[in-house]
C-alpha cells in the first residue's frame, strides 16, 4: 500500500531504497543537500558515475546513481528543479522532477524514496512560499503516480530540513 510522510528532517538521514538530490544540470557537487549527499556517498565514487551520464540534464528530469558508501540508501536519484529565479513560472518542471523520480524508482524495482524540498533553496527564486509550492507539486505528482501505477506501491518521505519550511510544507498539504 502506498504511502506519503511529510517529515521534518533531512532528506539524506532517511532510510529509503532511493535518496533524492536535488541536483544541478551538470550533476556536479554543488552546496545545500547535494553537498550533503555527495559527502555521505564519496565525492570520487559519486562524481565518477555522474559523470557518465548524459549533461547538462533538463529541468524536471532525473537519473539514477549507486548510493555507494551511504548505508541508509541503494540509491541516489538526480532530480533536477528549475531554478526560479531564471524560470519564475517553471511549476510543470517542477511536478516533472518528482513525477519522474517516481517513475524512476518503479522502473529499477524499488519503492521507498525521500525527497528535500526541490527548488525551494536557491532555487526558490522570487516564490512567495519555496517549500510550500515544492511541497504542493510534489504531492500532486504523488497523487498522479498512484493513479497512474495502482498496483505498484510506493513509500514517500517529503522532507523538510528547518521548522519553516516544515510548517510551510504542512500548511499547503493540509496536514
Amino acid at each position: 500500500m502506498s504511502d506519503f510522510k511529510l517529515i521534518h528532517g533531512s532528506c539524506a538521514d532517511q532510510t529509503a531504497d532511493a535518496v533524492v538530490n536535488a541536483a544541478n544540470s551538470g550533476l556536479r557537487k554543488g552546496g545545500g543537500i547535494c553537498k550533503v549527499i555527495f559527502d555521505r556517498c564519496g565525492t570520487t565514487e559519486l562524481t565518477q558515475a555522474c559523470s557518465k551520464k548524459q549533461t547538462p540534464v533538463k529541468d524536471g528530469d532525473a537519473v539514477i546513481t549507486p548510493a555507494f558508501n551511504m548505508k541508509n540508501a541503494k540509491h541516489i536519484i538526480h532530480a533536477v528543479g528549475p531554478d526560479f529565479g531564471r524560470t519564475p513560472k517553471a511549476f510543470l518542471e517542477l511536478f516533472n522532477a518528482y513525477y519522474n523520480s517516481l517513475v524512476l524508482l518503479k522502473d529499477n524495482g524499488l519503492h521507498s524514496i525521500s525527497f528535500p524540498l526541490i527548488s525551494s533553496g536557491i532555487f526558490g527564486g522570487n516564490l512567495p512560499n519555496p517549500a510550500g509550492e515544492s511541497a504542493k507539486q510534489c504531492g500532486r505528482a504523488y497523487k498522479k503516480f498512484v493513479q497512474d501505477y495502482p498496483d505498484y506501491d510506493v513509500y514517500v518521505m517529503l522532507c523538510a530540513f528547518n521548522s519553516s519550511e516544515y510548517q510551510d510544507a504542512k500548511t499547503e498539504l493540509g496536514m
